[in-house]
């Protein structure tokens, strides 16, 4: 009897008619690392979708991998490359003119530079802003999202209007949350002997959303993708769906802050009080 192979990837599909690999590969602080972890990614662990930002500062060991993966076969057409424009640096600008920002991420789209665009760290509030003059409505969100903080309330609205969300920071934080260690996480991955990275990396996809977790190791990199021919049992995703004591891991203080000149001046201000 043949057995069935774990499936290298899934998606899910996207309000422009384009889809969006279900797992891919995070690389927020992967630093020179970066260029091996792509390529182990793409090549090796047959992952089409990488998340990286030009913030992060590894943009040539990124574009290094992709060549390298591409020189090994891969085809560009086949991969979701997801990148970032960041807040404007201090003293640049005093207010956020959100409509002009999204009439020029719409060009891209209407000029065929970029397939498709979206959003990230987007309150209820600044969602029906922009979807007040959005000519293009943005097909993936991008927020934080584990058993830990849940964020139900933009998980909710994203699915309003079709819109998809991919979940980052999906293991949690080992200088925040740490849900690697968490009692519940560990419990259901003893129990479906798997690791506790797969089984938050599967409730995320089990919820419907695509996510993005970051590793720089190869074993790692691989048995985060090893999620597709299995599921968490109906009792145990609710276990980790009633986790309490929900908080961000990641409130952008350090990053977005500024309580001078701003935009944002306070944490309240990036979350506009919904939290």
């Amino acid at each position: 009897m043949a057995l069935a192979q774990e499936p290298k990837t899934q998606s899910f599909n996207l309000l422009s008619g384009h889809s969006i690999p279900a797992v891919g590969l995070g690389t927020w602080k992967s630093g020179s690392q970066a260029t091996t972890s792509v390529y182990t990614a793409i090549v090796e662990a047959g992952y089409k979708h990488i998340d990286t930002a030009y913030q992060y500062g590894i943009q040539e060991e990124v574009g290094q991998a992709l060549q390298s993966a591409m020189e090994a076969g891969i085809e560009r057409k086949d991969l979701f490359i997801t990148s970032k424009l960041w807040p404007p640096k201090e003293g640049e600008v005093l207010e956020l003119n959100m409509e002009g920002v999204w009439r020029e991420m719409e060009k891209l789209v209407n000029d065929k530079l970029v397939r498709d665009i979206g959003i990230c760290n987007f309150t209820i509030s600044k969602l029906n802003n922009l979807l007040s003059f959005a000519h293009i409505f943005p097909s993936v969100c991008q927020m934080e999202m584990h058993p830990g903080w849940r964020n139900e309330k933009m998980l909710e609205a994203c699915k309003k209007y079709g819109i998809h969300v991919t979940a980052y920071s999906p293991l949690g934080s080992s200088g925040g949350r740490d849900l690697i260690h968490d009692q519940t996480v560990d419990r259901i991955a003893k129990k479906l002997n798997k690791s506790p990275g797969q089984v938050l990396v599967k409730w995320a996809l089990q919820r419907g959303t695509s996510v993005i977790p970051k590793s720089t190791k190869a074993d790692r990199i691989k048995e985060n993708v090893s999620v597709f021919n299995w599921s968490i049992p109906d009792q145990d995703f609710k276990a980790l769906s009633n986790m309490p004591d929900q908080k961000r891991v990641l409130n952008g203080e350090e990053l977005f802050v500024n309580k001078s000149v701003g935009p944002f001046r306070s944490v309240q201000e990036i979350w506009d009080n919904e939290d």
